[in-house]
């Protein structure tokens, strides 16, 4: 029987080399046998069982402790980023705190003399500006929370969790 390209038992074996050590092709090694999967297992039916349940609980526990050093991960992360942040804002604080008082001072020496500024009157100028940037912000700030509609849809299923309990999902 000659075996074709397209042979599904096979390649045609390889050309042995020659005395030279080169051949008219490369020697290949020879693959296993092939596995007969339907083969009877040794093992009874409960002990294949008893392993399926052992490799599948070893896999679990497995993606357990995979998911507690990823979280812990992201929250050691999470915690770096959320103090960065504290700290921007500490400093943002006083970088506004000190161009306040520069401009306090500036808007005091404009409206009075580098002798004698008018402090109280720039101070209530400062003052009038960040009232109005509060105001906006709490009127921004009202609109967003009267935007927020909680959790519609879990209120909407854990409703229908007694009926279904109960039996009666049509009452849903």
């Amino acid at each position: 029987m000659t075996q074709t390209p397209n042979d599904p038992y096979g390649p045609p074996p390889l050309a042995e080399p020659t005395a030279s050590g080169l051949g008219t092709s490369a020697t290949k090694a020879e693959s296993p046998p092939p596995v007969d999967r339907f083969a009877e297992d040794p093992r009874s039916l409960g002990e294949i069982a008893s392993d399926l349940l052992g490799n599948a609980s070893t896999l679990i526990r497995q993606e357990v402790a995979l998911a507690k050093a990823e979280a812990g991960q992201m929250a050691s992360r999470a915690g770096k980023g959320a103090g960065l942040l504290g700290g921007a804002g500490v400093a943002g604080f006083f970088a506004l705190l000190f161009a306040s008082l520069a401009a306090w001072w500036g808007i005091a020496v404009l409206i009075g003399a580098a002798e004698r500024p008018a402090l109280g009157w720039s101070g209530l100028i400062i003052a009038v500006v960040y009232g109005i940037v509060a105001l906006v912000l709490m009127n921004s700030g009202k609109g967003e929370l009267k935007r927020v509609k909680g959790l519609p849809e879990t209120a909407d299923t854990v409703s229908k969790i007694p009926n279904a309990v109960t039996g009666n999902e049509e009452k849903n």
